[in-house]
């Protein structure tokens, strides 16, 4: 966040200003509610301005111990065409997969505006998700991360590599 100087009524005030852009990220056909609950968590902790699902119903989780829900809203959408229909105008969709020619999250440079969408726990994105995606990435790990490590991960190199960025903070 930036700091600047606001005059209200006729007292100045130094407060803090996010820089532009924003960012969501969600998982198609979520398994656990506990991995959502703690990408929500994470989310909150990371900057997000939204968590979403698509293909899975939500409740309040245990893992989500800052009740994230109170900070951030999380949007349900009942399939990919509902999401799509409803995603943000003209922001760029990033798909997080371990697929062929998907670009590594380690050289990829974050839209100012962005959604992220994870796969489920026990699969992929689906090839119609897919399609959808203006970019995709991928990251080194010896072994597959749970949905909610992989979404960290992302949050956490969006955030590092924008505060680099003209001195943009995105937390």
């Amino acid at each position: 966040m930036e700091e600047c100087e606001r005059e209200e009524e006729g007292v100045s005030k130094r407060v803090q200003v996010r820089g532009r852009g924003f960012f969501g990220i969600g998982v198609e056909r979520s398994k656990t509610p506990e991995n959502v609950g703690t990408l929500l968590r994470s989310a909150v902790c990371l900057g997000a301005d939204f968590v979403f699902t698509i293909g899975h119903r939500f409740g309040r989780q245990a893992s989500d111990t800052v009740a994230s829900w109170r900070h951030i809203p999380l949007y349900t959408y009942a399939d990919l065409e509902d999401f799509a229909s409803h995603r943000p105008f003209d922001v760029p969709l990033v798909g997080v997969e371990l697929a062929d020619g998907a670009a590594p999250l380690e050289t990829f440079e974050h839209p100012e505006r962005a959604v992220y969408l994870l796969g489920p726990e026990d699969g992929s994105l689906s090839g119609r998700a897919l399609s959808l995606c203006q970019h995709v990435v991928k990251f080194q790990s010896a072994y597959c991360l749970n949905v909610a490590s992989a979404g960290t991960v992302v949050m956490y190199d969006r955030q590092a590599k924008l505060l680099g960025r003209e001195g943009v903070r995105i937390a």
